[in-house]
């Protein structure tokens, strides 16, 4: 760009004027230009002394030869649903209740057997002779109601879970009781009745434990109810 000149041929005013921004605007070019170099050589040299840091701290390094095996990825476990099952004990703790009243589901038999609803008297009388293989047992013996109520319920689902049928509960014939009487025996009973999981109980047969427990008969979980 030309200055422009007066009529005499000698710069105007104005093109001076332009002439000094231009120059002006060059020099705070050179001026960037400058401090973006100074900044990337200021960077260069903080990588440099972090790589001398590294290398003094680890000291000399090999690389590892290439085995030539192949990388498979580890199946890992699948996720537990901790919170859910705890807030499912809390949900049952309130469900199986002492205070429900189960006598009108109870078989009126020597044993007080119970069937849900749909299933035939056939599998009670099964149970009651015991034709069906014990899968799991737990044993409620020196239990607190409490106690014995919380490891039921979870003997329970886990008996379920793992795909166990039938399951043997022990709650003694009460000979160290006050009266001589099975002080678990009822509340079990009351329990089982309660449980999604038992479709039917009986008391044991003198091999199974007699009058000192319970033969249950579990449902079958449906897939992803677990």
């Amino acid at each position: 760009m030309k200055p422009s000149r007066a009529r005499d041929g000698s710069p105007s005013a104005s093109g001076l004027a332009s002439l000094a921004d231009l120059r002006e605007a060059l020099a705070a070019r050179r001026r960037e230009e400058a401090e973006r170099q100074a900044r990337e050589q200021a960077r260069r040299r903080a990588a440099q002394a972090a790589q001398r840091l590294f290398r003094d701290a680890v000291g000399e390094v090999t690389p590892l030869r290439p085995s030539g095996r192949a990388e498979i990825e580890r199946i890992r476990p699948a996720p537990w649903p901790h919170q859910r099952e705890a807030d499912e004990r809390a949900a049952l703790r309130q469900t199986w209740s002492d205070e429900v009243d189960v006598e009108s589901l109870l078989l009126t038999d020597d044993g007080l057997s119970y069937r849900r609803p749909g299933v035939g008297a056939d599998v009670v009388s099964r149970l009651r002779r015991g034709q069906w293989t014990i899968q799991g047992e737990i044993d409620l013996h020196g239990l607190r109601r409490d106690e014995a109520r919380e490891a039921l319920r979870t003997f329970i689902d886990l008996s379920a879970r793992r795909g166990q049928r039938c399951v043997r509960i022990v709650h003694g014939k009460g000979h160290g009781s006050p009266g001589r009487r099975p002080v678990l025996k009822a509340r079990v009973q009351r329990w089982l009745a309660q449980s999604a999981e038992v479709i039917a109980f009986a008391q044991a047969s003198a091999p199974q434990g007699g009058a000192g427990a319970l033969v249950a008969l579990l449902g079958r979980v449906k897939p992803g109810s677990a």
